[in-house]
């Protein structure tokens, strides 16, 4: 064979290896130039804005490079009272809704009449429209012709003022977010649970186990992982709740005592004239750094609890 011909068989093969080994970039890379335009610049942008003080968004002018940015939002009242309302929504949201997600899910997993029509109805509210479902539990807790009103009137409980009472403000807010938050809560959990080897459940028939010991010694521990999973997820999710406070009240509530981290950067960026984008930058690198650690936290007890 000349050496040309080796030369050319040579190219071509190093070609043809080449071309297997990148094919995957090539696919790739399509994705990785939207998360780069889209996730990776401003995540940046926002970094970096964060340090920039008395920043000019049309401009791109500012002061000084500095901590005046977050050393300012930690003293502001509204961040404070922001981080408070959220920390207490988390709280609250999260352990109510799991608990109800958890019970509804293993209801909805028994073979019981109409199951598909009782799925059907708690599955709804993911394919309906946040606004729309917001302004009918506005509706509901309307004071003089709400349905919540009228069935607590049932037990004798009197009238309640849940959106033009600032004291209840925040109990309506967390009641809609636990009903929103439901849906995929109950979707994860009936996927686990539906994982789950029968046998184990037949096992402990067999040992005379009745339906409440099955239900905490053998569907809860098998069910933990998925749990944690929804714990993850979900306190994400809660810690930038934000869309609940438009169709109820419009914005934080009726007395502005309803301010969240995610609120309170919209308020920052949005509301305020001129906008503060420093501020802003600041509060949502602050509001990363909590989700950061929360996730850590939960990833780090989850680890404790299987060894």
């Amino acid at each position: 064979m000349s050496d040309v011909a080796k030369k050319q068989k040579k190219s071509h093969f190093s070609w043809g290896k080449f071309k297997n080994k990148s094919e995957w970039l090539i696919y790739l890379f399509p994705f990785a130039i939207g998360v780069i335009i889209f996730t990776l610049y401003p995540i940046v942008n926002v970094f970096m804005i964060s340090f920039k003080e008395g920043f000019d968004y049309i401009s791109k002018d500012f002061t000084a490079w500095g901590l005046g940015n977050y050393l300012y939002v930690l003293k502001d009242p509204y961040f404070i009272q922001a981080l408070k309302n959220t920390f207490s929504y988390v709280f609250i949201v999260i352990p109510v809704s799991t608990c109800l997600a958890v019970v509804i899910a293993t209801l909805l997993n028994q073979k019981i009449k109409f199951s598909g029509l009782f799925q059907t109805a708690y599955f709804l509210p993911m394919v309906t429209s946040t606004i729309a479902i917001g302004f009918a539990w506005r509706f509901m807790f309307n004071y003089k012709s709400g349905i919540i009103n009228y069935l607590l009137s049932l037990i004798g409980v009197n009238a309640i003022d849940w959106l033009q009472n600032a004291t209840y403000n925040f109990t309506a807010l967390c009641v809609y977010g636990i009903w929103a938050i439901l849906p995929f809560t109950i979707i994860l959990l009936l996927s686990g649970l539906q994982n789950i080897d029968p046998m184990y459940y037949t096992a402990a028939k067999v040992d005379g186990a009745g339906p409440l010991r099955i239900f905490f010694r053998v569907t809860i521990p098998l069910l933990a992982p998925t749990i944690f999973l929804v714990i993850m997820v979900n306190t994400i999710s809660c810690f930038k709740v934000f869309n609940e406070l438009f169709p109820l009240f419009q914005g934080p509530g009726i007395a502005n005592n309803l301010f969240t981290v995610v609120y309170y950067i919209y308020y920052q960026f949005r509301v305020l004239i001129p906008s503060r984008y420093g501020y802003a930058s600041a509060a949502a690198v602050m509001l990363f750094l909590i989700i950061f650690v929360f996730t850590m936290f939960q990833r780090f007890v989850e680890k404790k609890l299987k060894n």
